[in-house]
């Protein structure tokens, strides 16, 4: 029987090559990270350096301490800056490598109080939170009116496997396009103005909601579902715009906001969904009169930011599913379809112990 010998292949020193490699770069790290610490300890500037980044490192934790103190009164400044809020963490790395290329133990200090703020903002959004189980699972999306494949559109959207889906930005031409392609899959829906929902559980109680436009953009209906009723309200509200000379444009926004905040309180049905795009991120004081009351799938259950819009490079979650008497188990995003959002989705539990 041949024998077989396994042998490490050594260099002219004896020492095998990839550990001799790997003690030579650990020996070469040792080296640059005495260099670098002992010329910051011989710099006599090393303290006096750096002292701009410092000061943008303290504004940028300011302005995430306090952001809800920065007023509305100019150009919704204060709304604008909460909608981007997360996005301010993309600075912190760019102030430590310049802290670090300027030698400035000043900085370097100072960009500590930026990374902790933001964690604490933020943090807990980087932890995945989705769970497992429920009994309901919905989905949102803004189909954009001038989608150039609705068919499609509603196809991706049954194939996500929703009980009860919201679709916003309908138009009229589209309707009987949507309605088809989801007929097989939900026997009952309801179109409002140019908001709709569709289900797999009978729908009473429909009727639009008055969000202060002059037209129809939200609804309410009662899904009974297997564990009991829910109420579910859809809402589309006004888009805002960001303009030189204006600011950030959301006055009619944060009146239907308002609207919107006053009809789910006075909802008779301890179980609320509230699907749709509210043009506003979770952040935004604006829509407090919504979101004080209701809890966000994406912030209670998810795993991430869940951005939704622009869907080709989503920069903020302004789709949302909301909820109050029924239990977020996970909440994510749906691939993107032929709209400029994306779908969002969710799985709650209904039945849970007090109802």
């Amino acid at each position: 029987m041949a024998q077989q010998a396994y042998m490490t292949e050594t260099d002219d020193n004896g020492g095998s090559g990839p550990e001799r490699r790997g003690a030579r770069l650990r020996r070469l790290m040792g080296r640059l990270a005495g260099r670098l610490s002992q010329g910051w300890r011989g710099d006599p500037r090393v303290w006096r350096r750096g002292l701009v980044l410092a000061a943008l490192a303290l504004l940028f934790s300011l302005v995430m301490l306090v952001h809800s103190r920065i007023p509305n009164r100019f150009g919704n400044l204060g709304s604008l800056t909460e909608t981007f809020l997360p996005w301010i963490g993309l600075f912190i790395p760019l102030l430590l490598l310049l802290a670090l290329v300027r030698r400035s133990a000043t900085a370097l200090i100072a960009v500590v109080l930026p990374a902790v703020v933001w964690l604490n903002l933020f943090g807990g959004l980087l932890t995945d939170k989705t769970g497992s189980g429920g009994d309901l699972t919905v989905a949102t999306h803004n189909v954009n009116a001038d989608n150039p494949d609705p068919s499609g559109t509603a196809d991706d959207v049954a194939a996500s496997g929703a009980d009860v889906v919201a679709l916003e930005e309908l138009t009229a031409s589209a309707v009987p396009v949507y309605e088809k392609a989801l007929a097989a899959t939900y026997a009952h829906h309801s179109v409002q103005g140019t908001v709709g929902l569709w289900s797999k559980y009978p729908l009473s109680g429909v009727k639009p909601v008055d969000i202060k436009l002059g037209w129809t953009r939200a609804m309410r209906a009662t899904a009974a579902t297997p564990d009991g009723d829910v109420a579910f309200y859809v809402a589309h509200l006004p888009s805002v715009r960001v303009k030189l000379q204006a600011g950030f444009t959301a006055r009619q926004r944060d009146k239907s906001a308002d609207a919107l905040g006053e009809a789910i309180a006075d909802e008779k049905l301890t179980r609320v969904v509230l699907l749709g795009d509210l043009n506003g991120t979770m952040n935004d004081r604006s829509l407090n009169a919504v979101t004080s009351q209701m809890r966000s799938t994406q912030g209670a259950a998810g795993s991430g930011f869940g951005f939704s819009w622009p869907a080709s490079s989503p920069m903020a979650r302004i789709d949302q599913i909301m909820v109050k008497g029924v239990e977020p188990v996970t909440s994510w995003t749906l691939p993107q379809t032929s709209s400029d959002h994306l779908p969002v989705a969710a799985r709650v539990k209904v039945a849970t112990t007090d109802s």
